[in-house]
């Protein structure tokens, strides 16, 4: 992984300006923004050309940044343990959702895929800003997610907000599995 460095006040200040920032995950570039923002959410699905009906990924440092989205009640032992057991980690998890968490995170779902990371710079970050962060593969429809952040600069424009740094070292995007069923919904 790579070493941690301060992220800049230009990012911390992008994010609490509902702009989309991109930042190294744990195989590619993720694209994100404050979970919390309407408009920022709308700006990140109109930059990817992605439907909000797909729901989107949150990315934090910890459980306790995600739990005021969750419904934890409806998750029985086995179903914790198994998803604590592989956190921090590159394991995504959709878990049934808390009454009140936005349509624009959630999709047409009534779960939200969480992970908790292990990426130092994304920890970082997370913290930083003191929430999560909507997570998707930085790329344009059609082309492949950027890997350095050269290619974001490519994809989006030499002005795009970037945290620099490495992606980790994991060559396909983070498994995502159902906490209530155990199944993959994606495989690594």
């Amino acid at each position: 992984m790579p070493d941690v460095t301060p992220i800049s006040e230009h990012i911390l200040h992008a994010l609490h300006s509902q702009q989309v920032i991109a930042y190294p995950t744990e195989a590619v570039f993720g694209l994100g923004c404050d979970p919390d923002s309407e408009e920022a959410v709308n700006a990140l699905l109109a930059l990817k050309q992605r439907p909000k009906e797909k729901g989107l990924i949150l990315i934090a440092a910890d459980y306790s940044q995600l739990a005021p989205y969750l419904d934890e009640a409806q998750l029985n032992e086995q179903q914790k343990e198994a998803i604590f057991a592989s956190w921090p980690g590159p394991v995504t998890w959709v878990i049934p959702a808390r009454a009140g968490t936005p349509d624009w995170l959630t999709g047409r779902f009534s779960s939200l895929a969480v992970r908790v990371t292990n990426h130092p710079l994304v920890v970082e970050l997370c913290q930083q800003f003191g929430k999560p962060l909507v997570s998707t593969s930085a790329n344009l429809t059609g082309l492949p997610p950027c890997r350095t952040a050269a290619e974001v600069s490519a994809q989006f424009g030499a002005d795009f907000p970037i945290v620099v740094g490495e992606v980790g070292g994991r060559k396909n995007p983070t498994e995502i599995r159902d906490a209530l069923t155990g199944d993959y919904v994606r495989l690594a």
